[in-house]
């Protein structure tokens, strides 16, 4: 049966349930960027049991990029606490496989590769707090232009645990220099959404060489009048499991991020399942 594409215009209005169901049925594959308004979306590491424990405790450590807001039960593909009906095996628009510290494959499912000693940990997106920057008046520049949010690597390292460690990566957004004070303090009511700012200005202080060359994402514009902003990123824990090189680990692709059915303004969201 021929599936009917969708766009990202099609989508954004669209309800997480929705946004999950499109591309479950694999009519939409790309970033989740500005899509179900006022809904937590989350990054996600799936890694064996027997190293899991070691990751909580080095995303306890680091919590500004690794804000955890969800864990499964071992083998268990749903996330009960965040949505009804998820299947994370199918919910995320793409997904990385790496296997000993390599990248294996990107797909749009992971059921051939899912087994029953694997752990999903669900951490929160950035993507989450932009919904509250453009409700304020606060440009978007991605979301403007239809782009990928731009993503850095940095010098800032992080607190190591067990086999986990590494530098933190970010993502950056030009603000308004008369905005950055009032979008700091938006982005700090959102701690399980990398919460405020980590800097703002020259990108050198964080070891960025150039900003029109993201790691990952699209290079936006900075304008006149704009300063560029940084904020802790969920890519983070990527890096650090690529270097962990466990024999398997699986997380979304930078931009592609499970659509939740918590409110982003949650106060509260359990970690556990059932």
């Amino acid at each position: 049966m021929t599936v009917k594409l969708v766009s990202h215009a099609n989508l954004t209005t669209a309800c997480a349930a929705d946004v999950r169901a499109a591309i479950r049925n694999g009519s939409y594959d790309g970033h989740t960027a500005g899509l179900a308004a006022g809904k937590l979306q989350c990054n996600l590491a799936i890694l064996p049991d027997r190293f899991a424990l070691d990751f909580l405790r080095f995303c306890q450590r680091n919590p500004k990029p690794c804000p955890i807001v969800g864990v499964s039960n071992t083998g268990d593909p749903s996330l009960p606490t965040l949505g009804r009906d998820i299947d994370i095996r199918t919910d995320v628009s793409k997904y990385r496989v790496f296997r000993n510290g390599e990248l294996s494959e990107e797909v749009t499912d992971i059921c051939d590769v899912w087994s029953d000693d694997l752990v999903t940990v669900a951490l929160g997106c950035s993507f989450t707090f932009e919904n509250a920057l453009l409700r304020n008046g606060i440009p978007v520049r991605h979301i403007e232009t239809s782009k990928n949010v731009p993503m850095f690597r940095t010098n800032i390292d992080l607190v190591p645990a067990g086999k986990f460690g590494g530098q933190m990566v970010v993502t950056m957004r030009p603000i308004p220099a008369d905005q950055v004070a009032q979008a700091s303090e938006i982005c700090s009511r959102f701690p399980q959404a990398h919460g405020a700012p980590i800097a703002v200005g020259d990108p050198a202080q964080i070891g960025i060489s150039d900003l029109s060359q993201p790691d990952w994402g699209d290079a936006v514009d900075i304008r006149a009048g704009e300063v560029p902003v940084y904020w802790a990123c969920g890519v983070t824990p990527q890096n650090v499991l690529l270097a962990a090189g466990l024999p398997i680990c699986i997380t979304h692709s930078p931009g592609h991020m499970l659509v939740s059915d918590v409110a982003e303004d949650a106060e509260t969201t359990i970690l556990t399942t059932n």
